[in-house]
């Protein structure tokens, strides 16, 4: 068995009302059923209530990495104890080494399994912060800054470079520890060592939450530390971006435009705070804001629009509601209150509007706006369609309030 449902609870009703526009309430309302039917008590390697993926998932049912940082922010605000469960999960799962592993399978009369040294983008430490913003909880945060403290010390003797930079094992072997399965960034990656826009942007997040998390609860500053994450930024700004075309790279493209795509993950170091002002405006006015390249129908394409690989398949162009909602936080951090809430706009009009033809939410979505059913996932696999009810991806009532602190500019 897969453990005990845990029965629906009061979710989300208290407060569905009070945001998003009125057209989204039937989608929200479905998120909200979708929490209910995907929560589990704790089992096996999961010591608190637990959440699936999403009962349509092809492979499942699982918890995930970052899926489940997602399915904490959908939670954050009505539900914030099993909001809090899932990041408890994913610590819980820490190894002796500081590693988290990726996916935990939880299938049926198995024990739990993942791929061993197997990681995923270590965005846990968002949902923390902002769980921490809430309960205040300092015995929590100590929690959470031990782990991360333990994972930061991985990132760096596991996943590091020569030069400064971080990588995920993607450029060498296709097991997608980046999260961005069969991305067009790792179809040529020249040998030698190389790093990775993303893993550098996740390891600068790491840096920065923890040299917070350590001023808040010790009201120290960690000079060894705070170094470390100014180095990477440096590293970040001046190696891994390209001003004459506005964008950040992974190093081995930057200066090699043969090996250069736009692609979704250039805007992390928006989203993380990496970015300075001046590249930050040119990433978001330039790119994010470009209805050629990534404000498309339904935002936002995980590749640019323009790019020549660009097709209806996966990670290679389809949208995925939780990456709008980290561009559009990206946006809110430089102040582009008004671009993140067309992103978050459109993106939720776009859910509603399949959600309302189609009875479901889906793991990914048509950039140009067509029915899901007709884009591409896996056609090397018998899974060649996205999942049907992937709440992993879909942030809905997260995005829903993001947009409505648009709407009011803070």
């Amino acid at each position: 068995m897969t453990g005990i449902r845990i029965p629906s609870c009061r979710f989300m009703r208290r407060k569905i009302m009070n945001y998003g526009k009125s057209e989204w309430r039937p989608v929200l309302d479905y998120v909200e059923m979708l929490h209910g039917k995907s929560q589990f008590r704790p089992r096996g390697v999961l010591p608190y209530p637990w959440e699936d993926i999403g009962p349509g998932y092809c492979y499942g049912p699982a918890f995930g990495h970052w899926d489940a940082v997602h399915i904490a922010l959908d939670l954050l605000e009505d539900n914030p104890d099993q909001a809090r469960h899932q990041v408890e999960n994913l610590i819980s799962l820490q190894q002796e080494d500081g590693m988290i592993p990726s996916i935990i399978w939880m299938r049926r009369d198995a024990p739990a399994d993942w791929a061993p040294g197997q990681t995923h983008p270590p965005v846990w430490v968002s949902a923390a912060d902002m769980i921490y913003q809430i309960s205040r909880d300092q015995a929590w945060l100590k929690t959470c800054a031990d782990a991360l403290k333990r994972q930061v010390s991985w990132f760096e003797h596991s996943r590091s470079t020569a030069d400064g930079g971080f990588y995920y094992t993607d450029i060498k072997k296709h097991l997608w520890e980046s999260g961005v399965d069969e991305g067009i960034r790792f179809m040529q990656v020249p040998e030698g060592e190389k790093s990775c826009v993303d893993a550098c942007s996740h390891v600068y997040l790491m840096y920065d939450r923890l040299l917070a998390w350590q001023q808040e609860l010790y009201g120290i500053r960690d000079r060894t530390l705070e170094e470390k994450r100014d180095y990477l930024g440096q590293y970040i700004r001046n190696v891994l971006y390209d001003r004459e075309t506005g964008f950040f790279y992974d190093s081995w493209s930057v200066d090699c435009p043969e090996y250069r795509h736009l692609c979704f993950e250039g805007f992390w170091p928006v989203i993380v705070g990496a970015a300075n002002p001046e590249q930050a405006g040119s990433v978001i006015e330039r790119h994010m804001m470009d209805e050629q390249e990534f404000l498309s129908r339904h935002p936002m394409p995980t590749v640019s629009l323009t790019d020549p690989l660009y097709e209806k398949r996966m990670w290679r162009g389809p949208a995925w509601n939780s990456m709008t909602m980290w561009a559009a936080m990206g946006c809110m951090r430089y102040g582009k209150y008004e671009e993140a809430g067309r992103l978050l706009e459109a993106a939720l009009d776009g859910t509603s509007r399949i959600y309302s033809q189609t009875g479901c939410i889906w793991e990914f979505y048509d950039s140009l706006g067509g029915r899901p059913e007709q884009v591409q996932r896996k056609p090397q696999t018998g899974f060649n369609m996205p999942c049907r009810d992937y709440l992993g991806h879909n942030p809905l009532h997260y995005m829903a309030r993001l947009w409505e602190e648009c709407r009011h500019g803070r």
